[in-house]
C-alpha cells in the first residue's frame, strides 16, 4: 500500500496561494483527505475550479470541490461554528452540498466565540498607530485562553452539544473579556458594537441558540481517530494556514499570530500517529512578495502595489492594506530554515507580473548600520525578545536587488528564485485554477 503525505506550508506572510496549491495536489495525487493543522476561521484560501466556480475556504479544507475528499480539523485549529455554517451554505450554492458530511472536527479544538472576536477588535483599535495587524476574528484571543485557562473556562467543540455547558462557558467568556478590557483600556473605545456584545448579557442566549444548525451537522471525533485516516492507502494533504513569517515564535514579533505556522504541527501529527509513508514538504510562495497590514516588509514597492492588484485581497478589512513588493529571497531563506527546510517550492501568481518592464528579487539587505546581510539570525525557539529586535532592525533595512529578466521571461525569474533560495521550484501556477498549474 502506497501512502503519501503532502505538507503545504506558506513561506511568507500568508496569502501565498495555499488554497489553490492544495486543490491542485488533491486532484493531481488523488488525495482522499485534507488535514488543516493550524490557524482558524481567519483563513482565506481561494480556489477557482476549471468551470469557473469560486470559494474562499476558511474552515473547510481546500479540496472540497473534489467529490468524496474529506476534511479533518485537528485540535490545533480554532473553530468558529457560527461562521462555519455560513461557509457551508456558500459551498452548497457553488455545488458542494455535503461539506459537513465530509468533515471531521477534533473534539478538543477550541471554539472562537463572538466575545473573543469583540475583545480582539477592541484591543486592536486601542493600539492605534501601533496596531499589531489582525484579521479581527478573535482567533488569538481564543487560542490564548485555551492555552492558559482551565477546562471550566474554555469552550471546546466537544461542549457544543450540551446547551447548559455552552451557556455557562459563553457567560464566563463574556464576563472575563469584559473584565479584562475594562482593566486594560478603561473607557477607551468602549462605545461601539463590539463593546455592546461584551456588556449585553442577553447575547449569551442569542449565540447559544444559533448553534443548533452546527450541532446537527458537525461530525465531532476523538483526535486519535486521525491514525485511521493516515493508515489508508493514498495521499493526504496537510493544508497550512497563514505563513511562517507570522509564526507565533519565529515570525517578526509583535506582528504575528497565535499559531505555529511552520510544518511542525503536521509533522508532529504524523509522528504521533505512527505514520508510515512518504512525506513531502512543499513551501508555497508567490513570484513576488505580499503582506496584509502592519509589520516590516523590506521589499515593499508602492508602484508595484498599485499595478499588481489582487481580486481576492482587499484593502478595507481588519488586516489593513494589501502590500506588494518584489520577491524576497532573504526572508524566504529564513522561513525555510526555521521550518526545517522544504523539499520543493510551489510558485504562484506568476501571471500577475506580466507587463512589468523588469522582474527582480532581493538577494541581501543593507541594514541601518550599513552592514550587508544575506541571512537573518535564527534565535532560540520562544525567544520573543530576539524576534522583536529583528523586527526593529528590519524596519531600517533596504533591499539589494538582482534583476532576473527585462523581457518578462518567467523561466529566468523562476530559475533565479531557485538559485537564491537553494530550493527547487517544482510547481508553477500561472492562473487561479488547477489547469493553470504545471510541473517544472
Amino acid at each position: 500500500m502506497i501512502r503519501e503525505a503532502i505538507v503545504v506550508v506558506d513561506l511568507g506572510y500568508g496569502d501565498q496561494g495555499k488554497g489553490t496549491v492544495t486543490d491542485f495536489f488533491v486532484r493531481a495525487r488523488g488525495a482522499h483527505t485534507v488535514v488543516r493543522y493550524n490557524g482558524g476561521a481567519q483563513a482565506g484560501h481561494n480556489v477557482v475550479t476549471d468551470d469557473g466556480r469560486h470559494h474562499t475556504f476558511a474552515q473547510f479544507g481546500a479540496g472540497m470541490f473534489v467529490p468524496g475528499v474529506e476534511t479533518w480539523l485537528t485540535a490545533h485549529v480554532a473553530v468558529q461554528p457560527w461562521a462555519m455554517v455560513v461557509e457551508a451554505a456558500h459551498l452548497a450554492r457553488v455545488g458542494v452540498t455535503d461539506a459537513f458530511a465530509r468533515t471531521r472536527i477534533d473534539a478538543d479544538a477550541p471554539v472562537i466565540t463572538p466575545f473573543h472576536r469583540a475583545s480582539n477588535r477592541l484591543r486592536e483599535r486601542a493600539r492605534g498607530e501601533g496596531r499589531h495587524g489582525s484579521c479581527g476574528m478573535g482567533v488569538g484571543e481564543a487560542v490564548r485562553d485555551a492555552r492558559t485557562l482551565g477546562d471550566a473556562d474554555v469552550l471546546r467543540v466537544r461542549d457544543l452539544c450540551d446547551g447548559a455547558v455552552v451557556r455557562t462557558k459563553l457567560r464566563r467568556v463574556q464576563e472575563r473579556k469584559r473584565s479584562e478590557l475594562q482593566a486594560e483600556l478603561g473607557d477607551r473605545g468602549i462605545a461601539c458594537e463590539d463593546a455592546t456584545a461584551l456588556s449585553d448579557r442577553a447575547m449569551v442566549d442569542v449565540y447559544a441558540g444559533l448553534l443548533a444548525v452546527f450541532v446537527a451537522a458537525a461530525r465531532v471525533v476523538d483526535g486519535a481517530a486521525l491514525a485511521e485516516v493516515l493508515r489508508r492507502p493514498g495521499a493526504v494533504v496537510f493544508e497550512g494556514a497563514q505563513g511562517v513569517l507570522l509564526d507565533e515564535w519565529r515570525g517578526f514579533h509583535p506582528h504575528t499570530t497565535w499559531s505555529t505556522c511552520t510544518a511542525e504541527n503536521a509533522l508532529g501529527a504524523l509522528r504521533e500517529h505512527g505514520y508510515e509513508g512518504a512525506v513531502a514538504r512543499w513551501g508555497v510562495v508567490r513570484a513576488y512578495a505580499t503582506r496584509h497590514g502592519a509589520g516590516p516588509m523590506v521589499t515593499e514597492d508602492a508602484g508595484l502595489s498599485a499595478r499588481v492588484r489582487d481580486p481576492h485581497n482587499r484593502d478595507d478589512g481588519w488586516q489593513g492594506g494589501f502590500r506588494v513588493g518584489w520577491f524576497d529571497a532573504v526572508a524566504t531563506r529564513y522561513a525555510m530554515e526555521v521550518n526545517g527546510g522544504v523539499d520543493a517550492l510551489a510558485v504562484t501568481c506568476v501571471d500577475r507580473l506580466q507587463g512589468e518592464r523588469e522582474w527582480k528579487l532581493a538577494t541581501a539587505y543593507r541594514m541601518g548600520d550599513g552592514t550587508r546581510v544575506r541571512a537573518l539570525p535564527v534565535g532560540a525557539h520562544g525567544d520573543l525578545q530576539h524576534q522583536a529586535a529583528m523586527t526593529a532592525a528590519l524596519r531600517e533595512a533596504a533591499p539589494e536587488y538582482r534583476v532576473t529578466t527585462t523581457v518578462g521571461e518567467a523561466e529566468a525569474h523562476l530559475a533565479a528564485m531557485s538559485e537564491e533560495t537553494g530550493a527547487t521550484v517544482a510547481l508553477v501556477s500561472i492562473g487561479p485554477s488547477a489547469r493553470d498549474k504545471r510541473w517544472r
